[in-house]
């Protein structure tokens, strides 16, 4: 669970030098982690920042857009001449274990208790016990049935320790040692789809050229990398043939450089029982950077588990092609504002070119306010054309939200900062929830977190913009985990769409729900949303 209120005793930046020795700097210098970067980071552990202050929940027509139907056929236009064009690319944060996905069946596997007392458990309300049963009632149901019923007895009364430790570990599937992209999600047999396949056939779908090129990019663990290349090698001519495309996949992992330094909870830096610093991977925000390093133009994200099978794809398709069509129309009004505002080089004074007459610069600045206001859906906009520039002169998202139906996980919020009021995606943990305030607000959000990002990346020159310029360096994630038995504060970048996106351009946009259909724990799987024809609810044979 992520604390916000752990509030340690203020660390100095004399203090932070005193607490590093010069093998600490060694080891950081290693690693790829400037002392600048190590001493900063220590600072947020022991004074984190204040939590994001709320003003009020983007809501349908105040921060969150509604496409209308008649303007559907332009904004498809405007994705097909892209991806004709060759402008899109896919990225898939992949490298999410899958452990928390069976965390039940994990408890369960210990315990080992006989059918008739979990039974009894389950009629208590116990938790564990009810997944264990519906995991149970589900066997038949789940892609990877076939491969579970050839490793354990699933006939008779199953106990279900048996079954979990089959599911989970080795001799048997060993699915809690994978990411979620390599396990069994849709079908059966031999057709059974991965996440990864998912992805590949949405992009082939959604994302091809004009040459028929599917660019695809996924971030992946290093233990992992391995068993994603042999997957692709295995399915990638079949997914050709079928889509009539040919992909061009890239893997990525983590850069070491963007982990984080763990906190000892009394103001220094977490140390192992060998006397070394204690690294931690630094979160998904920390994918910015290998974001950057493709150097696409037009980015489609979404989350390795929120993919669905091809015979319930078209929503997501749709609505993938309208929030990109959006983001391209967006995109080129924005870069003609700009040139309207002014005709300077990029690096010179943000202001109206000398040559401009004043009622043209005045229409100039009118024009551009009303966008801000009408198009980006930001309340009071900036009067000063240099202002608006800055304003404007940035990557741009447009996030597909869905109506919040109780899901855990955070939403769209107007947030208040330094330059005013701004829409973004915000967390719990980044917001002050003990405050009565705070808290009625965020429980009176509408909608979710992004079941979809298409993102803008460069700029009117086509450079790429550079994109830790636009990151909030304070919204970290603080969070108490152990090691070796020990306590210790735990330290994330800003998140790939909270902060590390917080000074982007961002547009909301209220999609179907059937477009999100995230898999949070196995049982996931059971929803209609992920089973496919011939999968049909039915009951295990007992």
């Amino acid at each position: 669970m992520r604390l916000r209120a752990f509030r340690p005793p203020h660390l100095t930046q004399n203090r932070v030098m005193s607490v590093l020795s010069e093998r600490d700097f060694e080891t950081l210098e290693r690693r790829g982690i400037p002392r600048e970067e190590a001493e900063r980071q220590l600072a947020l552990l022991a004074s984190p920042p204040k939590p994001l202050r709320l003003l009020r929940p983007a809501t349908k027509g105040d921060g969150v857009r509604v496409l209308p139907e008649e303007v559907h056929a332009e904004l498809l236009e405007l994705w097909a001449e892209a991806a004709r064009a060759g402008r899109f690319t896919k990225l898939v944060p992949a490298s999410g274990a899958a452990s928390r996905m069976f965390a039940f069946l994990e408890a369960l596997a210990a315990e080992d208790p006989d059918p008739e007392v979990l039974a009894a458990r389950a009629a208590t309300g116990d938790a564990k016990a009810v997944q264990g049963l519906a995991f149970l009632e589900g066997l038949r149901r789940f892609a990877f049935r076939d491969e579970l019923a050839a490793a354990v007895d699933l006939e008779g009364t199953p106990r279900i320790a048996p079954i979990a430790r089959a599911t989970l570990f080795t001799p048997g599937l060993g699915l809690a040692a994978l990411p979620k992209g390599l396990i069994k999600f849709h079908g059966s047999g031999p057709g059974a789809k991965t996440p990864f396949e998912e992805h590949l056939a949405e992009g082939a779908q959604s994302a091809a050229a004009k040459g028929g090129i599917v660019r695809a990019h996924f971030t992946v663990s290093a233990q992992h990398l391995r068993l994603f290349q042999e997957l692709l090698s295995r399915v990638a001519n079949a997914l050709s043939r079928e889509h009539g495309v040919a992909f061009d996949v890239t893997f990525s992992e983590q850069d070491p450089s963007t982990d984080t330094l763990a906190g000892d909870g009394a103001g220094g830096p977490f140390r192992t029982s060998g006397g070394d610093l204690l690294f931690r991977p630094g979160g998904h925000g920390a994918l910015l950077s290998n974001l950057a390093r493709l150097e696409p133009d037009i980015v489609f994200i979404k989350n390795i588990d929120n993919v669905v099978p091809a015979g319930r794809r078209a929503p997501t398709l749709l609505w993938k092609k309208l929030l990109a069509g959006l983001a391209l129309r967006l995109e080129a009004a924005r870069d003609r504002h700009l040139a309207a505002l002014s005709a300077a080089p990029k690096d010179a004074a943000l202001t109206i070119a000398a040559d401009v007459p004043p009622e043209v610069a005045e229409a100039a600045v009118a024009a551009a306010a009303r966008f801000v206001v009408d198009e980006l859906g930001l309340p009071e906009p900036p009067r000063d054309a240099g202002a608006i520039y800055d304003l404007l002169d940035r990557p741009l998202r447009v996030c597909g939200v869905v109506r919040n139906v109780g899901e855990p996980g955070g939403g769209p919020f107007f947030v208040d900062g330094p330059g005013g009021a701004s829409l973004q995606i915000v967390e719990s943990a980044e917001a002050d929830l003990s405050d009565p305030g705070q808290r009625a607000i965020w429980n009176s959000g509408t909608h979710f977190n992004p079941v979809d990002l298409v993102c803008a990346v460069r700029n009117a020159r086509g450079e790429l913009y550079d994109l830790k310029r636009f990151v909030n360096e304070d919204a970290v994630f603080l969070s108490h985990k152990t090691y070796e038995g020990r306590p210790l504060v735990a330290l994330e970048r800003p998140g790939l769409w909270n902060g590390a996106m917080a000074r982007w351009i961002t547009v909301f946009v209220e999609v179907p729900l059937e477009t999100f259909a995230p898999v949070k724990t196995v049982l996931d799987l059971l929803r209609d949303e992920h089973q496919v024809s011939g999968n049909q609810p039915g009951k295990t044979k007992r």
